[in-house]
C-alpha cells in the first residue's frame, strides 16, 4: 500500500531537491564537524574547473530543540552574510516556518528576490519539489520541477529542470560512514548535441 503524500517544509526540504547532489562544473570538499554543546559548523570549498576561481564558506548552526528554534549565520568569499531563522512544530505539529535574509556589503545591489516553494515527500524512496522566484523590478520568473530517488541506504539519484530547458542529475553514493561522493552533470536540453555541457564531482566529510 503506497504511503499518502506529506507536505512539509516549504523552505529547505524543497531546496535540498534542487540543490544537494549537483555540482557542476566544481570541483567540492564539504567538511562537518560538531561540538559538545550542540553548535554545527559546516566548512566548504570548490574550485570552477572552466574559471579556476575558489571560494570557499563557513556555516554556524544551533538548535534550540525545547523551542523548536534553529539559528543559522553563514559567510562565504564573495562576503555575502546570511541568516536563517526556523520554527517547527510549534505553530502546528509538521509545520516549519523559516526567514532568510541575505546581505552583501560591498555590491550595493538593492534588488529584491522573491520565491516559494513547495515539497512533497510521495514514499519513503521519493521526494520532489517545485520552486519559484523572481527580482523585484524584472518581470523574468524563473521555476523548476525536481525529484530525488533513494536507490537505497547508501545511494540516491537527483534530477531537476528549469524554464531555461537546463537539466540537471546527481548521484550521491556514501562510501563509508561520514563519506559522501557526488557525481554530477548539467544539460542544455535546447543544445543537446552541441556540447559545452558541464560535470561536477564533489566529496563531503561529516566527523
Amino acid at each position: 500500500m503506497a504511503v499518502p503524500p506529506t507536505y512539509a517544509d516549504l523552505g529547505k526540504s524543497a531546496r535540498d531537491i534542487f540543490t544537494k547532489g549537483y555540482g557542476f562544473g566544481l570541483i567540492k570538499l564539504d567538511l562537518k564537524t560538531k561540538s559538545e554543546n550542540g553548535l554545527e559548523f559546516t566548512s566548504s570549498g570548490s574550485a570552477n574547473t572552466e574559471t579556476s576561481k575558489v571560494t570557499g564558506s563557513l556555516e554556524t548552526k544551533y538548535r534550540w530543540t525545547e523551542y523548536g528554534l534553529t539559528f543559522i549565520e553563514k559567510w562565504n568569499t564573495d562576503n555575502t552574510l546570511g541568516t536563517e531563522i526556523t520554527l517547527e512544530d510549534q505553530l502546528a505539529r509538521g509545520l516549519k516556518l523559516t526567514f532568510d535574509s541575505s546581505f552583501s556589503p560591498n555590491t550595493g545591489n538593492d534588488g529584491t528576490e522573491f520565491g516559494g516553494s513547495i515539497y512533497q515527500k510521495v514514499n519513503d524512496k521519493l521526494e520532489t519539489a517545485v520552486n519559484l522566484a523572481w527580482t523585484a523590478g524584472n518581470s523574468n520568473t524563473r521555476f523548476g520541477i525536481a525529484a530525488k530517488y533513494q536507490i537505497d541506504s547508501d545511494a540516491s539519484f537527483s534530477a531537476k529542470v528549469n524554464n531555461s530547458s537546463l537539466i540537471g542529475l546527481g548521484y550521491t553514493q556514501t562510501l563509508k560512514p561520514g563519506i559522501k561522493l557526488t557525481l554530477s552533470a548539467l544539460l542544455d536540453g535546447k543544445n543537446v548535441n552541441a556540447g559545452g555541457h558541464k560535470l561536477g564531482l564533489g566529496l563531503e566529510f561529516e566527523a
